[in-house]
């Protein structure tokens, strides 16, 4: 038992191959957001961080909403500084492209090998078969990023400047691109993008922006490089890419099209929402923008606490199923969710195993699905039920709206964060940090590892 702790008090250790971490990646991966989110607490408590000054608790829970890139916060951003400004919009590109992924970028740029278990890890999340791919996959990713954030700053700034000034136009531009991106969902408005509702040019590019954020790596890089091998014509022929990238970008569309459905027919006339609308195509856009943004990003062009109870379920739907595998968004990811369905309907046709695209899905896979699931499940139950506790008197439908908003780190709120608890809001920055490292993660950390030495009887349970 002494030696299984040990680790934690010498975490890094230097051999004739180079230093060799000895925590987990979860554990990795949850240390660096920990070791972030407290840094950016002690650098935004500074003075002249904020108008007013922050307390411990509101420094806390904006940088780790920050670094999480979620998006709740107990204070509008517009309270802070540029310099307070600044060190969430780090925190926010740092936790967006991911803490693992920046520290094996830095390694592989020092030119350090990788530890066998990080090497491995990385090659599973971005879908990469060869360890050597990694390094160039992984500049890849960081120049796509910053290029792509540049440009939606750009034409943002096109839009921006002219109103604002070159100022503070070009910073609303590159912050809110970064934050786009990253699927933070931060603003530097009180009310999120509400005022941009009737802009398509606002709309058209950060939706873009936290799309491509929440699609996720190993689909960009395929992408990617199937392009450069066959021209654009390659978009036609889905038949060339992975089953993984095909999923993806099928469920993407699948469930986008299906939502706007369900956010027209049940908000069109909601005078809280898209009823206050002038015209029927600033309510289309609106609720285009609204049917993908809970997956990913969190931005909101319309107040959704005025939104109907359904509409508020099947937001909440969204946010729990979350983004693509390895991007920048979170909940139990699209490819879980789907994996599910395919389980399930397998299970209803006595299939022996789900199939997709003619390929047969691992039985593994579809084990490591539900648990992801149903850690999930748990998490959110947990932390909704000790918010009942702590803020009672606060309506229950808007208490388990921020506690799935914090668990797949998306930032639609009723706008019931700033009048939580303290308590409760420490709940929430529990959430907000499990829910991005991964419920998966979170078994792995609670997991002991061990080889039964006996191997039990058979037995059969009656199970519905």
């Amino acid at each position: 038992m002494r030696q299984r702790y040990r680790r934690y008090l010498r975490p890094l250790t230097r051999s004739p191959r180079g230093p060799i971490i000895h925590l987990s990646p979860p554990e990795i991966l949850l240390s660096g957001f920990l070791g972030l989110g407290m840094l950016g607490a002690c650098l935004l408590k500074l003075p002249g961080m904020h108008q007013q000054g922050l307390s411990w608790l509101s420094a806390l829970f904006t940088a780790t909403s920050a670094v999480t890139v979620t998006g709740l916060s107990v204070t509008p951003l517009s309270d802070f500084t540029l310099a307070g400004q600044t060190v969430v919009l780090i925190l926010i590109q740092l936790g967006g492209l991911g803490f693992m992924t920046i520290a094996a970028l830095s390694l592989v740029m020092l030119g350090q090998r990788l530890p066998m278990h990080q090497t491995s890890l990385l090659r599973e999340a971005l879908n990469r078969s060869s360890s050597r791919e990694i390094g160039r996959l992984l500049k890849i990713i960081t120049a796509f990023a910053l290029t792509l954030e540049l440009a939606g700053a750009s034409l943002l700034a096109l839009d921006w400047v002219p109103e604002y000034g070159w100022q503070e136009g070009l910073w609303l531009s590159l912050f809110h691109s970064v934050s786009a991106f990253n699927n933070a969902g931060f603003t530097l408005w009180p009310d999120s993008l509400m005022r941009e509702a009737a802009n398509p040019l606002t709309s058209g590019v950060i939706g873009i922006l936290f799309m491509t954020g929440g699609i996720g790596f190993a689909v960009i890089g395929e992408l990617r490089e199937r392009r450069r091998q066959h021209g654009w014509r390659v978009l036609l022929q889905p038949s060339r890419f992975s089953v993984q990238t095909r999923l993806v970008i099928e469920a993407t569309v699948a469930l986008n099209l299906l939502s706007l459905v369900v956010i027209l027919a049940l908000e069109w006339r909601n005078p809280g929402t898209l009823g206050a609308m002038a015209s029927h195509g600033e309510r289309l856009l609106a609720a285009a923008f609204m049917a993908i943004t809970p997956r990913t990003a969190g931005f909101s062009v319309i107040d959704s606490a005025e939104m109907t109870q359904a509409s508020t379920l099947w937001t909440m739907a969204l946010m729990f199923i979350g983004g693509g595998s390895g991007s920048t968004a979170s909940g139990i990811k699209l490819t879980t969710f789907v994996v599910l369905l395919l389980t399930t309907r397998a299970f209803l046709r006595s299939e022996p195993s789900p199939t997709l695209h003619g390929r047969r899905i691992g039985d593994d896979t579809a084990f490591k699905s539900i648990a992801v699931a149903l850690a999930a499940m748990l998490l959110i139950f947990s932390m909704l039920f000790g918010l009942t506790i702590t803020d009672p008197d606060h309506a229950f439908l808007s208490l388990a709206f921020e506690t799935v908003s914090a668990f797949g780190t998306v930032g639609l709120s009723h706008g019931l964060t700033p009048e939580l608890s303290p308590g409760g809001q420490l709940l929430i920055i529990a959430t907000m940090l499990l829910g991005r490292t991964g419920p998966l993660a979170l078994g792995y950390l609670l997991a002991t590892r061990s080889r039964p030495g006996i191997s039990y009887a058979r037995t059969e349970l009656s199970i519905g």
